[in-house]
């Protein structure tokens, strides 16, 4: 339990310059570098945006980062970490509480795995996944945010 709260507490300061750049005038709020055109060079490829889906005036972004080599280190077989950022379409206010959770399936055998729950993590929700094969996943983001309703997101990725 103490390993894995200190690995959540490292991919959070991680990410945090990432997912939680501050807000200038005229910026969309809660909207990450990543979105912004020329930012991936800053990142040094690490964090990968998904893409973007709003549904029923929320925004949410998914990224997902390669956290192999540290993971393995510890043990874990976990080798990605997937974020989720959510904000208001209108507003673009960030939105920070709520419940979410994400299903991966696995293209190759079509079958979707657990709910992994996500949880908050300065400014974005996020988990450590296993994503054990090369090939292609979907993920099947449920989430229930702070105005009580329901709502879900999918994206792909390829690991090659």
């Amino acid at each position: 339990m103490k390993h894995t709260f200190i690995v959540y507490a490292i991919l959070a300061l991680l990410a945090l310059p990432v997912v939680a750049p501050a807000e200038t005038p005229g910026s969309h709020g809660g909207q990450h570098l990543m979105a912004q055109p020329g930012a991936a060079p800053m990142m040094h490829g690490q964090v990968i945006m998904l893409g973007e889906q709003t549904v029923e005036g929320v925004k949410g972004m998914a990224h997902i980062k390669d956290v192999g080599a540290m993971m393995a280190q510890l043990g874990k077989k976990e080798n990605y970490h997937f974020m989720m950022l959510f904000s208001d379409a209108k507003t673009g206010a960030s939105i920070e509480h709520g419940t979410v959770a994400v299903k991966i399936t696995t293209q190759k055998t079509g079958q979707a795995g657990e709910a992994i729950p996500l949880m908050g993590m300065s400014g974005h929700f996020g988990a450590d996944i296993a994503l054990p094969d090369k090939g292609e996943y979907s993920f099947q983001v449920g989430s229930k945010l702070a105005d009580g309703s329901k709502r879900q997101f999918t994206f792909k990725y390829v690991v090659k």
